[in-house]
């Protein structure tokens, strides 16, 4: 059985994986640990600083904010515990932080834990350089629940960082055309952030080409995806060697 240690146990993500580890057989939530008291009582000591648990894990699943991640961080690498970072928006500090980390002990990082999403990005590398020579434009619109606060999603950068693999690097992110009244350029990128309601995660990717429209897309129905493949991720890190693994990896093991 694989003990986690829960890092944001509090917030929405924390309560998905409560919820779906409770009646697994094969994880355990041994610890949580989040800023905040909980305000139920969990069947699992918590913590408001993460130095402060002493509960052995074998691996530590990170669903909290970018200003708490470099503590999780530190508290793997002296512990020597695998790491799971699915929070977004983490600056350039914590970044370089990660992949020092990652040389004394495993550490996944993904902007999307789902399976599906995660496929998604191989399909797009595979299409995109075929699209874009046939001279499709490309665009990513993303939608969000309204308590979301980066924006565009760690998930858009994902894609369209692997759209831009593809193409050797060419394109240039747009975010806004509101304030340039001029035509589109072939090196444009576009991406659309829209927020509101509870929408879990919607990704499309859209190829306009003459007389012609190809698209790619994933819906999030529940954030129980996330934390699905949050587990798988667990399953794969833990007894792995020191190093920067993605979920790309996963698929690719053999």
């Amino acid at each position: 059985m694989i003990k986690i240690l829960l890092y944001g146990s509090n917030g929405k993500m924390g309560e998905s994986v409560i919820r779906i580890v409770k009646d697994s057989a094969d994880f355990e939530i041994v610890a949580g640990v989040d800023m905040d008291e909980p305000i139920d009582t969990f069947s699992f000591p918590t913590f408001t600083k993460i130095s402060d648990c002493n509960i052995p894990a074998n691996v530590i699943i990170d669903f909290s904010t970018a200003e708490a991640v470099p503590s999780a961080v530190e508290y793997a690498v002296l512990n020597k515990i695998p790491i799971i970072i699915c929070t977004t928006a983490l600056s350039d500090e914590a970044i370089e932080q990660i992949n020092e980390a990652s040389k004394v002990t495993p550490v996944l990082r993904s902007a999307n834990m789902s399976v599906g999403i995660n496929l998604l990005m191989g399909l797009l590398k595979r299409c995109a350089s075929t699209l874009n020579e046939a001279g499709f434009d490309i665009e990513i619109v993303e939608k969000h629940h309204r308590r979301k606060t980066d924006a565009p999603s760690g998930t858009a950068f994902m894609l369209a960082d692997a759209i831009n693999e593809s193409a050797g690097g060419k394109f240039k992110y747009v975010y806004e055309r509101q304030s340039s009244l001029e035509k589109r350029r072939d090196d444009d990128l576009g991406i659309l952030s829209l927020r509101g309601g509870t929408i879990a995660g919607e990704h499309d990717v859209i190829f306009a080409g003459e007389n012609e429209i190809v698209e790619l897309n994933h819906r999030a129905l529940s954030n129980d995806v996330f934390t699905q493949g949050a587990l798988l991720a667990a399953k794969f890190l833990v007894g792995k060697k020191p190093g920067l693994y993605s979920m790309e990896d996963i698929f690719n093991n053999d």
